[in-house]
């Protein structure tokens, strides 16, 4: 399997069915606790980046020369947007020096919104999709991974009594 391919699939995460997307959102959560338990928010913060720019640059090799810009394969946007959505969660954690997995309802929202968004394709999420390039297939996840953070930031403040 080639470097693009092994980024692309998350270390081949992308190629079990059915729904790989799914698969590829579930396999980022371990992942970011332990990014988290290693180096905190601004580790979970680097991983992000790197993870984007492995990400597009993947996504550019396997899709080069095909129809398909998105195939259910290249999961590597799901991890990425995946671990947006847990941002909150880190920083509370981080700020506030607590196991992050006491906030174990907010990964839960965090798994579900993003997922929801990254399913439907609302709004920008679309538009991103729509633009049919390596770089849309990595930023559709991006913004359903930032509307999810802002979802979990929004349940928090339920919970939490703030709105």
């Amino acid at each position: 399997m080639t470097l693009a391919k092994l980024i692309g699939t998350v270390l081949g995460v992308g190629y079990i069915r059915p729904a790989p997307g799914t698969w590829g959102s579930l396999v980022a959560l371990p992942w970011a606790w332990l990014l988290h338990v290693i180096g905190g928010l601004p580790l979970l913060l680097i991983g992000i980046v790197a993870a984007f720019l492995k990400g597009w640059w993947a996504t550019s090799k396997m899709t080069s020369g095909s129809d398909d810009h998105d195939p259910s394969e290249i999961v590597v946007d799901e991890l990425v947007g995946q671990w947006i959505a847990l941002l909150p969660l880190s920083y509370a954690a981080w700020t506030m020096d607590i196991s992050i997995l006491v906030m174990w309802p907010g990964w839960i929202a965090a798994f579900v919104l993003f997922r929801f968004f990254d399913i439907t394709k609302l709004g920008p999420v679309g538009w991103a999709d729509r633009r049919g390039d390596p770089l849309g297939v990595m930023l559709d996840d991006v913004i359903a991974g930032v509307f999810a953070a802002l979802g979990v930031l929004a349940l928090a403040a339920l919970y939490h009594g703030v709105l």
